[in-house]
């Protein structure tokens, strides 16, 4: 949804535009990170994960960082019984 397709006088309170825009192209490159097999006793390797978005994605602030890291750990650690 854009900012032209919302009713009028209804603000668009959704924020991190720039990570909606790379989520896709940067779930692939974090996939690695959350998979079960790459696990270090058991453990997921995030803190790579959020090294990997600061190189591929550096105009990125820390929160955004941080949050695209979160929706991608969401994504590939979700149980599949949810």
């Amino acid at each position: 949804m854009t900012q032209a397709s919302l009713p009028t006088g209804t603000p668009d309170r959704r924020q991190y535009h720039r990570v909606r825009e790379i989520f896709a192209e940067a779930c692939e490159k974090l996939a690695p990170f959350f998979a079960p097999e790459n696990r270090w006793g058991n453990v997921t390797l995030d803190h790579l994960a959020y090294r990997v978005v600061r190189e591929n994605y550096p105009e990125l602030s820390f929160e955004e960082v941080h949050v695209l890291v979160l929706a991608a750990h969401r994504v590939y650690t979700k149980s599949p019984s949810t």
